[in-house]
């Protein structure tokens, strides 16, 4: 299985994110780490020490807390699971945070993979985002991690932001290539409904952003990617030959991961499950997590998820389910999914159960298939969503 790992700590929050993370709490630091070290612990106990295969910090800004800490954590996931040998061990980072000491702090500590947001090169679109770091400052960020070590970087920008015009994000884009890190990752600015960004579009403050100009921008950034060398072999996700997220293909092949921390999510056998939200409500419930704990438990379910006081609620997977959203996260994967192996995974001939979906879809030019693969129509790719309905 995948292990996720949320760091609710930010020294400023966006005014566009919508995640569970806050600023101004770092007096919480010392009660999250005894939190979800025990936490780590007590499901390593509960579900019999099973393999892991990657390990994922991500937040909020796991790269704020302080030094030592991650290697505490990976120290105590190292004791509570198998962890394969040259396991995928991501964190997610700010550019402002990674100066030479704390990027070979992080190696030492066990990371050997660093997803940094950059998120713009442009320093007006960075101030408007409400970044910490400036153009310069992320591309030092990453020749600073280089200088480290760190030969597995993915770089995150954002696209189809209030003002941002096709020349800004080409030299954003081209920006990003001259770097050569090995993953890059594309991401739309979504508004969501409560953020500081939303109210201001409501409010005229900032301009309504263009749909339109969003696809070109993508359409450019796969023409520029391409060039380059990068495959696009995700939606929204661009990598060097090989170097893949591996943490992220767990998600997208709808394969087992463990979320710990506060408002982590899960997926563990037929149950997805989420812990609670508010980090000083987390480190209260793992601490009567492991007051009340007195067995190891035999086997996974509900009652399981009962037991655990970090568990703030879960949905049971039926069989229905489980291929509906094997089918639409399969499909993110461009180079397609195996019907056949995703059928043996889920207990149900998918071609059979969606032979009537996957025929309108090809009708209509949005999928195509050889033989069992089937994947996405590049024309699709800017109207996913209206294929992945069909499953649902």
């Amino acid at each position: 299985m995948g292990l996720y790992i949320h760091v609710p700590f930010c020294k400023t929050k966006c005014p566009y994110c919508d995640f569970n993370t806050y600023q101004g709490i770092e007096g919480q630091m010392g009660g999250y780490l005894e939190a979800v070290t025990t936490e780590l612990r007590l499901w390593g106990d509960a579900l019999e020490h099973p393999q892991v295969r990657t390990v994922f910090f991500g937040g909020g800004t796991p790269s704020y807390l302080p030094d030592g800490d991650i290697a505490a954590i990976l120290g105590a996931a190292s004791d509570a699971f198998r962890i394969d040998a040259g396991a995928e061990i991501t964190i997610e980072a700010n550019p402002g945070d990674l100066d030479d000491a704390a990027c070979r702090g992080l190696r030492r500590q066990g990371v050997n993979r660093l997803s940094i947001g950059v998120q713009s090169l442009d320093n007006g679109l960075l101030q408007l985002l409400g970044r910490r770091h400036t153009a310069d400052g992320a591309i030092a960020a990453f020749q600073t991690a280089r200088q480290a070590g760190f030969d597995n970087v993915n770089l995150d920008l954002m696209y189809g932001l209030p003002n941002q015009d096709l020349g800004q994000w080409q030299d954003a884009i081209t920006g990003l290539v001259a770097l050569a890190p090995e993953h890059i990752s594309l991401y739309a600015l979504t508004l969501e409904e409560g953020t500081p960004m939303q109210l201001w579009a409501d409010q005229g403050k900032i301009p309504v952003q263009d749909p339109d100009m969003a696809a070109d921008m993508y359409a450019m950034a796969r023409d520029v990617l391409a060039a380059a060398g990068y495959h696009h072999y995700e939606i929204s996700n661009w990598a060097k030959p090989g170097l893949q997220s591996q943490h992220n293909l767990i998600y997208w092949r709808n394969e087992p991961y463990l979320g710990v921390g506060p408002g982590a999510h899960s997926r563990l056998g037929e149950y997805r499950f989420w812990t609670v939200l508010a980090p000083r409500d987390y480190a209260s419930r793992a601490e009567e997590w492991s007051q009340a704990l007195s067995s190891v438990w035999a086997s996974f379910g509900e009652g399981e998820l009962c037991r655990s006081r970090t568990v703030d609620g879960w949905e049971h997977i039926d069989t229905e389910t489980s291929c509906a959203e094997t089918m639409f996260l399969g499909l993110r994967l461009l180079d397609g999914m195996n019907l056949t192996a995703s059928s043996a995974a889920v207990g149900r001939d998918l071609a059979t159960r969606y032979e009537a979906e996957i025929r309108e879809l090809l009708a209509m030019g949005l999928l195509l298939r050889e033989g069992d693969m089937i994947r996405l129509d590049p024309s699709a790719y800017l109207i996913a969503n209206q294929v992945f309905t069909r499953f649902l």
